[in-house]
């Protein structure tokens, strides 16, 4: 039998239960909607816009550089980069028929090196990635056509650093190569990304904040398939500060030209500012293949253990000074006082110390001697005789005063800072005792001393200036600079003396024979592994000096006859400015032999 209240109690459970059902349903769902619309609602927004926009980096072009003249020496071209998106790029469908396309068009690429290069560049699923660079517009013009080429790829302008001056001023502005994963992670994150190219030599390196621009950066929104809708922002890149070089591309060339096949380097600057008219290192390099791509051939030959080529020999080459030394020995003798202008000695052609015999160059001998006629013979006893007299510790501190063993602070990269090794540093270095016999060798700057070509200079530039230890400089913008020498002005003006009579009447005659009267001092540096490497430096006009310039011949024998003639020659093309020419009346005559019969080859 029916019972009417057990119906009527069963509807209300029922309805009860329906109610709770979906009472909780709905509290499911409200808690769903505040997890993923409130909790995460950011990520979730983040999200959406990573796969509805993208951004694409737009590479600054760098500031350019032009010599003192204005003649370009880094300059930008451009050219165009293919890119995509790591969305795109990481699907396995596309990562075939992207490499297929770039080897159809004759651009060398594997499945699994187009892995790396996407990883190495990735940093967001919305960046764009470079996938081949420096294509021209001949080239992009067929890869375009390609079917493939729409689905996930795209073009990009670029601009590309490009060097006309090549070898001649390839250790002076250096080059630009695409940034290193240790690079990218010790510099600004916000400024560089992989794919960004950097300086990384010469001035390129040095001033790379200065010459790299900001880049800009365009936000596009795109459609599920990847299809561009609309330009959502553009930010345009600024391009890098331009440089103008103290340095004449004209005299470097013309350094290249004088040096010839021999290994070493050429420097000139002004006295009175420090500019840098010349810096030119042989053998060079085209840095052209560095920044756009060179090939194994190409590197090998960069990395010639026995010329390299990449040594910037001017700022990075540490020789013996040889003779040239005899400048800051002779001013340590005056200025202690061990000798003055008259004080002389007899070279008999050698200096005995105990039972060691040391010869002079002159093995003749040069008879009696004073400071100015040491310098102008170059006569090594003067100095072996004096040098030991006065003592070691006191040759060293005026060697300091001309900056020996410390870098000039040129705005170069990989300078060295040479060796001015004394008692303490042989002790250090070679665990062995400071003797007689070192301090002889090293007033004639040879031994433990080693001084870069720079630093030569640096060193007379201060005695033709009067007194002032210069900084040199590449950059015409930045301030002179100069710190006082601490050698009396007397000793200064015995020095300059004997400077002059060296190209007179002494052994460096043959560099006042090209248009200007040239001061300074010859050298012939021994060489453990060859040949002797030939030194001359000199100031000019002698009387008013301008200028001063450096040469070293590795392997070239004497300073008199290979080294002379090119800093002669030099100094003549910065003042005059033109290239010496032989007067038709004495072209093809040999210079003749100085007096007493001795071979150039010998001189000092």
């Amino acid at each position: 039998m029916h019972n009417p209240q057990y119906t009527k109690f069963d509807a209300v459970r029922r309805l009860r239960f329906l109610q709770s059902a979906v009472f909780v349903s709905f509290l499911l769902l409200a808690s769903g909607l505040f997890f993923f619309q409130i909790i995460q609602g950011n990520d979730y927004i983040k999200l959406a816009s990573n796969n509805r926009l993208r951004i694409l980096r737009i590479t600054p072009p760098r500031g350019s550089i032009v010599d003192v003249n204005g003649a370009p020496l880094a300059v930008n071209v451009r050219t165009f980069n293919i890119n995509g998106y790591p969305i795109d790029l990481q699907k396995e469908e596309n990562i075939a028929s992207i490499t297929s396309l770039l080897q159809r068009n004759g651009i060398p690429m594997t499945q699994e090196k187009f892995r790396e290069l996407v990883a190495k560049q990735y940093s967001a699923p919305y960046r764009a990635i470079t996938v081949a660079t420096n294509l021209t517009f001949a080239q992009v013009a067929e890869i375009i056509m390609d079917k493939d080429f729409k689905k996930t790829l795209f073009l990009t302008s670029v601009w590309r650093r490009t060097y006309p001056a090549a070898q001649y001023a390839a250790h002076v502005v250096g080059y630009v190569a695409e940034i290193t994963k240790e690079e990218l992670e010790a510099r600004d994150s916000e400024s560089y990304m992989g794919g960004d190219m950097i300086g990384k030599n010469g001035i390129e390196g040095k001033y790379e904040e200065r010459l790299k621009g900001a880049a800009g950066e365009e936000v596009i929104e795109v459609d599920s398939r990847g299809r561009k809708l609309r330009n959502v922002s553009y930010l345009k890149s600024t391009k890098g500060d331009d440089m103008t070089l103290t340095i004449d591309i004209a005299a470097q060339r013309y350094a290249a030209e004088l040096l010839g096949d021999f290994r070493g380097a050429v420097i000139a600057m002004d006295v009175k500012t420090g500019a840098v008219r010349c810096l030119y290192s042989a053998p060079s390099y085209d840095p052209n293949p560095l920044t756009w791509g060179i090939t194994n051939e190409e590197w090998r030959a960069l990395n010639d253990k026995t010329k390299r080529p990449m040594m910037n020999r001017a700022i990075s080459g540490a020789y013996p000074p040889a003779s040239t030394f005899k400048l800051i020995t002779g001013s340590a003798v005056l200025e202690t006082g061990t000798v003055n202008q008259y004080t002389s000695v007899y070279c008999p052609g050698y200096y005995e110390l105990g039972n060691r015999r040391f010869r002079c160059w002159k093995h003749s001998g040069h008879g009696r001697e004073t400071i100015v006629t040491a310098l102008r013979d170059s006569c090594d006893v003067y100095f072996y005789h004096f040098a030991y007299q006065m003592g070691i510790d006191r040759l060293l501190k005026t060697a300091e005063k001309y900056g020996v063993g410390e870098k000039t602070g040129i705005d170069l990269p990989g300078e060295v800072s040479g060796t001015l090794a004394g008692p303490d540093w042989k002790k250090k270095r070679i665990k062995e005792n400071w003797y007689g016999g070192d301090t002889v060798n090293y007033s004639i700057g040879q031994g433990y001393v080693l001084m870069t070509p720079l630093q030569v200079l640096r060193a007379y530039a201060a005695v033709a200036n009067g007194g002032k230890l210069l900084t040199p400089r590449l950059n015409a913008a930045a301030p002179v600079e100069s710190a006082p020498l601490d050698i009396s002005s007397n000793v200064m003006k015995l020095i300059q003396g004997g400077m002059q009579e060296v190209t007179k009447s002494g052994t460096g005659k043959r560099a006042s024979s090209f248009g200007v009267a040239v001061a300074g001092k010859t050298g012939t540096a021994q060489n453990s592994h060859g040949e002797d490497h030939a030194w001359f430096v000199g100031f000019a006009p002698a009387d008013d000096p301008k200028y001063v310039a450096v040469a070293i011949a590795e392997a070239g024998k004497a300073g008199s006859s290979v080294t002379g003639p090119i800093v002669g020659k030099m100094l003549n093309f910065l003042i005059n400015g033109k290239k010496y020419a032989q007067p038709s009346d004495t072209a093809g005559v040999a210079y003749p032999a100085p007096a007493g019969g001795q071979s150039r080859g010998a001189e000092r």
